[in-house]
């Protein structure tokens, strides 16, 4: 990867008064490597893989919708679709997990039953009717009542199903297959009854869950009186199913009561133990604050991430799907049926698809953390805000683009070097699942451990050398060294600010989390008849989760990043004439205060108080 040397030189920072094209080398590598990904793209949809994804065809090869060429060894292909649109499955239901498909036979119809059909006699009724037959092509209609044909015709009762717009599937209206494909997938549930009414629960809640996604508040008080009030109305005297549903809802409320319980004497244990470091955290925080003041525009980075992350992924699952549906028909030997393999060259692109995935996924985040960092590294490092910018996130996209994409492209490539191994060491742990080999399978779990150290090690070091990069224009590897020497000189404080830093933000997390589950309660708490309360609740909290982690890491960025400009500022200056501080007013009267703070320490403790220490060219005050 073409590292530069760890060895320690005297740095010459010249925030924003240089810049110059960094790393081109790998830019241009990733830009033949995104030319590959176009030609993965190309040749799936030249090889008829397109046809074949939308328009769906059948188990014999066929298309749907189209005229067909013979398949050599397999009957019943070479067939004339052009009337026959949509693709019907004898058995919708029978889903293979591992194997990511309907194991079912499939045809090519002209119409899907939209009503359900329970006999025999209603299927050839279907036929003769609408002229869609939904046995075997080679089944006569009369000829549907034979006891011989039951493997050739659907699973009775039919159930009523629609066509999918675009994709042209016959999928069942019915929610029950859905329920026996989430019974298949959720392997720790073993009582497939309580699965039932939990899924039953989701869909009769899921306007309440789309609803709770946006809203917040919360009380461990009023989760214990819910509780009680719940073991008091359910009484025997309630229908079995009813009394079922009314005690899985008092169990679920008897623990989120008891959780909610301890995590809050927990919290509160926390927070006097470590109120001084919290409100040292916080000062630090509302310099942050005033970045938001001016920078409003940093809101919305999470969404314009999460925008081109959801673009890049419809393109890669489409052209995955284009992939798993390319190659040439072969012969299933097992079951007659025609299957579209890919072998030799075909196959290597599957994986070069996947690592593009992980590459490009980490460009896209990792051009979010440039931007933040260039952002504010030109808001601290402008002595006069009045000159800011008038947008200076769209300068700082202006300065990513023009000089600085290589390095981006590079730090990505390096987290993607330690992805690959660890999703398939992860891979291989999930398969050796149920093996008498322990002593394997814990030591793939160590070593996804291990490897997962280490990349949440490199985005740390990632985003700080995206940091220098902004500030002193230099190659990923020399913004790296650099970076590091700072933070290794400054360990102590930063490891209080992280550690703190993180816990106020998981506080900030917990309680977006909380007002919404505790709202979730109490809309939940008018269906008592109807719902099961636990997975419509995790459903909400998972989500109220990831909102609050996108928003509030923006969040944590500005203060990694304010605090290592800070570092950089204090090191090498030291507010006489000529090397006057870059920092704001604010910043400034926190250093005051924490001077004082210093001094007052000294005092109190004969001078040998480590609570805080000044900023000194060896060391940065957090």
């Amino acid at each position: 990867m073409g590292c530069c040397s760890s060895a320690e030189k005297k740095v010459d920072w010249k925030p924003l008064e240089e810049r110059r094209c960094t790393d081109i080398p790998w830019l241009i590598l990733f830009a033949l490597f995104n030319v590959g990904m176009l030609f993965i793209c190309g040749f799936a949809i030249s090889t008829g893989a397109a046809s074949r994804l939308v328009s769906g065809y059948d188990s014999y090869g066929n298309i749907c919708g189209q005229k067909n060429t013979e398949i050599p060894g397999i009957e019943l292909s070479g067939r004339d679709q052009t009337l026959n649109k949509y693709v019907f499955f004898l058995d919708p239901c029978n889903i293979d997990i591992v194997r990511r498909k309907i194991k079912s036979v499939a045809l090519c119809v002209s119409r899907c039953p939209e009503a359900e059909l329970q006999t025999y006699a209603d299927l050839r009724k279907f036929a003769n009717t609408n002229g869609s037959r939904l046995c075997s092509y080679e089944l006569d209609p009369n000829r549907y009542d034979d006891p011989n044909s039951a493997t050739k015709c659907p699973k009775l009762p039919v159930p009523p199903s629609k066509s999918l717009p675009v994709f042209n599937r016959c999928t069942p209206a019915d929610i029950s297959c859905y329920a026996k494909f989430a019974e298949a997938l959720i392997t720790f549930v073993s009582d497939n009854s309580v699965l039932h009414r939990v899924i039953a629960g989701v869909m009769t809640s899921k306007e309440i869950i789309m609803g709770l996604c946006l809203l917040s508040l919360g009380g461990t008080g009023v989760l214990w009186w819910l509780y009680v009030d719940h073991r008091v109305s359910a009484n025997s005297t309630l229908p079995a199913p009813e009394l079922q549903v009314a005690k899985d809802n008092e169990k679920a409320l008897l623990i989120y009561a008891v959780a909610a319980t301890i995590f809050t004497a927990v919290l509160l244990l926390l927070m006097f133990f470590m109120r001084k470091r919290v409100a040292l955290t916080i000062a630090l925080f509302r310099v942050a604050s005033n970045v938001f003041g001016h920078l409003p525009l940093l809101v919305l980075q999470p969404f314009w991430t999460f925008l081109t992350l959801m673009m890049f992924w419809v393109y890669w699952i489409t052209v995955l799907l284009l992939l798993g549906t390319a190659g040439n028909p072969i012969k299933n030997n097992q079951t007659g049926l025609a299957e579209f393999k890919m072998d030799g060259p075909m196959q290597y692109m599957v994986w070069y698809h996947a690592v593009g995935l992980i590459w490009i996924s980490e460009f896209i985040l990792a051009c979010q953390q440039m931007t933040v960092a260039g952002a504010v590294v030109i808001y601290y490092f402008t002595r006069d805000k009045s000159q800011l910018p008038i947008t200076p996130i769209l300068s700082a996209v202006i300065q990513l683009m023009r000089y600085h994409l290589g390095t981006v492209a590079k730090g990505a490539f390096i987290i993607t070097l330690v992805e690959i191994p660890r999703l398939t060491l992860s891979y291989i742990s999930t398969q050796l699942k149920g093996s008498e080999n322990a002593c394997a399978r814990c030591m793939l779990k160590s070593c996804v451990c291990c490897l997962w150290c280490l990349e949440k090690c490199l985005s740390y070091l990632n985003q700080n050398a995206y940091v220098a990069t902004a500030i002193n224009s230099t190659s990923f590897c020399t913004s790296a060294r650099d970076a590091f020497i700072i933070l290794a000189e400054n360990a102590l404080r930063v490891a209080t600010i992280n550690s703190v830093g993180d816990f106020v933000l998981f506080l900030g997390k917990v309680l977006i989390v909380s007002c919404t589950a505790f709202a979730g309660v109490l809309a939940l708490n008018y269906q008592r008849e109807y719902t099961v309360w636990v997975l419509p609740l995790i459903i909400v909290c998972l989500f109220a989760f990831l909102v609050a982690h996108c928003f509030l890491s923006i969040f944590e960025m500005v203060v990694d990043v304010l605090f290592l400009c800070f570092a950089i500022d204090t090191k090498y200056n030291d507010g006489s004439p000529g090397s006057e501080y870059y920092m704001d007013k604010a910043l400034m009267e926190f250093v005051e205060s924490s001077k004082k703070a210093v001094a007052e320490g000294k005092r109190a403790a004969g001078g040998t108080s480590t609570e805080m220490k000044p900023m000194t060219h060896g060391g940065t005050l957090a």
